[in-house]
């Protein structure tokens, strides 16, 4: 049984990871109506799952959350290019936590997350050339 703080970890990194990813999917299906590019974000999304979705919620502790405030950089974006680097970035380095604590419950669940990670590198390349224009 894994500790309730690192379960805590996981579920907000659940969070961050289908949050940035869903940012990117509404840019390319409202804003570029990229019917192609959205599916295959709102696919990556729909992989950022575990089976311990009940045990994960039990775990969550917002009002404790030593960091809850936001940061200045955190509270601005230039423009639609900078809104999509920022969630790239975000949905990148939670799937690397995820990856990493996921080897305390499941190699196959850490696998699936190095697979988003690297699947995200690949889009962020060809989809921030199209917004790069945006900015």
């Amino acid at each position: 049984m894994i500790e309730k703080n690192k379960l805590r970890l996981i579920d907000a990194n659940l969070n961050r990871l289908r949050e940035g990813i869903r940012v990117v999917e509404d840019i390319f299906r409202y804003v570029y109506n990229d019917k192609e590019t959205s599916s295959k974000l709102k696919t990556l999304r729909h992989l950022s799952r575990l089976e311990s979705y009940t045990e994960l919620l039990e775990t969550r502790d917002i009002q404790n959350d030593v960091l809850r405030e936001s940061i200045k950089s955190e509270q601005n974006r230039d423009n639609l290019f900078s809104i999509l680097i920022a969630n790239f970035k975000r949905a990148q380095e939670s799937s690397r936590v995820l990856e990493e604590f996921c080897k305390l419950i499941s190699i196959k669940d850490s696998e699936n997350f190095k697979y988003i990670r690297y699947e995200l590198y690949s889009l962020e390349i060809v989809l921030t050339k199209i917004t790069s224009n945006s900015k």
